[in-house]
């Protein structure tokens, strides 16, 4: 797409569409950081794209040398009402940022998809952000989750892979099968250690932040969805891959 892009625009909701809704916060957020945890590294955390701050929060009980790189000063602003000076933040574009040092873990959850140049972007991970025997842990929405597929089925989008006018809005650029988001790792060079998904589901966004506000789904049930993505990663709202550093491509 063509264009200067505003971050500020592309994180406001829009009339028919969240940028994010409860599911994301109170679930998913939830079950990354379960999946994330046996693999994290000790020493220092990069989260590359922090939106409001939300996510980082969970990450405070586990490092104490955080920094974020954020496109949008607006989510910068609020993200720093929630964390002060827990978090050192850089608000730039991930293409221009320069940063101070390597990192011994990298997180980019459901911010992949949203960049112009997704493989110069890892390639820049790889090659400058990586510290020897880091871990980068890559998390994207999934184009074979069933709500999508059920979608598809409906006639509300076109193919599985399709990005959205909605997804459009908010800075989507690509939607991501395991397949292909393993393709861009390996193009910029990074060395992929596993792969997952996380949680199962079959109920759009919205559909989930009208159960959430109910009784109907229990904690049990959330956990249940969490095993059962284990064992069918490409049924997963997202999908998950683990990787340390590469080669240069």
């Amino acid at each position: 797409m063509k264009g200067k892009r505003d971050y500020n625009v592309e994180i406001k909701d829009t009339k028919h569409h969240k940028y994010a809704y409860s599911f994301d916060f109170d679930v998913m957020h939830h079950y990354m950081i379960k999946s994330f945890e046996p693999f994290f590294r000790n020493g220092s955390l990069l989260e590359l794209g922090s939106f409001k701050g939300d996510f980082t929060v969970r990450f405070l009980p586990y490092f104490d040398d955080i920094t974020c790189v954020e496109a949008s000063d607006v989510a910068i602003a609020e993200a720093k009402q929630k964390l002060g000076d827990k978090v050192k933040f850089v608000n730039s574009l991930f293409e221009k940022a320069t940063l101070p040092k390597r990192y011994d873990n990298i997180v980019l959850t459901h911010v992949l998809e949203h960049l112009d140049d997704p493989v110069l972007v890892l390639r820049r991970i790889n090659e400058e952000w990586l510290a020897e025997n880091a871990r980068l842990f890559i998390v994207c929405p999934n184009a074979h989750a069933p709500s999508r597929q059920i979608a598809v089925k409906m006639g509300l989008i076109s193919h599985n892979t399709a990005v959205t006018p909605a997804e459009t809005e908010h800075g989507h650029r690509t939607t991501y099968s395991l397949d292909t988001l393993e393709r861009d790792a390996t193009s910029a060079g990074l060395k992929v250690v596993h792969r997952s998904g996380i949680f199962f589901k079959a109920l759009a966004n919205f559909q989930w932040e009208r159960l959430l506000a109910t009784d109907i789904i229990s904690p049990e049930y959330l956990e249940g969805c969490y095993q059962l993505g284990q064992q069918y990663p490409d049924l997963c709202s997202s999908i998950f891959l683990l990787c340390e550093r590469g080669g240069k491509k």
